[in-house]
């Protein structure tokens, strides 16, 4: 039986949401299994900012966290528990080595600038790999250029592009789509246009929402 394109899976997300990082490991397993039924997707990411109203400049990482979960005990509490859930994905985390909560429109920009030059999963992992990892900026535009080149864009170009405010209007109208659909939370996949969950869930049960969802929709289209 040969392989049937099924369709597009959008996955909403934002660059410095941790779930967001361990999802793409379980859409990546997934994927794996639905191309095992036969069933392959194409993946586009799409912006949600998970705070919309940071400063450009973004905040203290500390002392922003501080103030969002009440102590720094309580923050490191959950950065433990969030690095536990990472590795049981194989990605190891570095969260002390992060000092700054960044703005991440830029981060979609670029995000948004891959996906047109056909690198975007490339992008996408070297900017969650380069936060969570390595403790890299991703308001600083000479870091986003350099991580976007890693991922398969040229510096130069990210680099020019994140000077101006190419794609911004874009984004911010994309993050609004998001809030206008009902999305509160990320990651949040859809099959279609169709926003089916959020939630990093484990890659067997994504597989099979996912080709649940695609008989539906093919039965509907046929």
């Amino acid at each position: 039986m040969p392989v049937t394109a099924a369709g597009r899976i959008d996955v909403i997300s934002d660059a410095i949401c941790p779930w967001c990082y361990i999802g793409k490991r379980h859409l990546e397993r997934a994927l794996d299994i639905l191309e095992q039924h036969k069933l392959r997707f194409t993946v586009a990411w799409h912006p949600f900012q998970l705070n919309p109203d940071m400063p450009v400049e973004g905040a203290d990482r500390k002392q922003y966290r501080i103030a969002k979960f009440g102590s720094l005990e309580r923050s490191q509490q959950m950065d433990a528990r969030i690095t536990e859930v990472a590795a049981g994905v194989g990605i190891e985390f570095h969260l002390d080595k992060l000092t700054r909560t960044p703005n991440t429109l830029k981060a979609h920009r670029l995000i948004r600038l891959a996906g047109q030059k056909g690198v975007q999963d490339g992008v996408v992992e070297a900017l969650f790999d380069g936060y969570f990892c390595n403790g890299a900026d991703l308001g600083d535009d000479k870091v986003l250029a350099d991580l976007g080149h890693r991922g398969g864009l040229d510096y130069d170009a990210a680099l020019a592009m994140l000077a101006g405010d190419e794609g911004q209007r874009e984004v911010l109208a994309g993050d609004q789509m998001a809030r206008n659909c009902g999305i509160q939370g990320v990651p949040s996949f859809a099959l279609q246009g169709h926003v089916l969950f959020s939630g990093a869930v484990p890659a067997e049960e994504m597989a099979d929402a996912f080709r649940r969802a695609w008989e539906l929709l093919k039965d509907k289209a046929a």
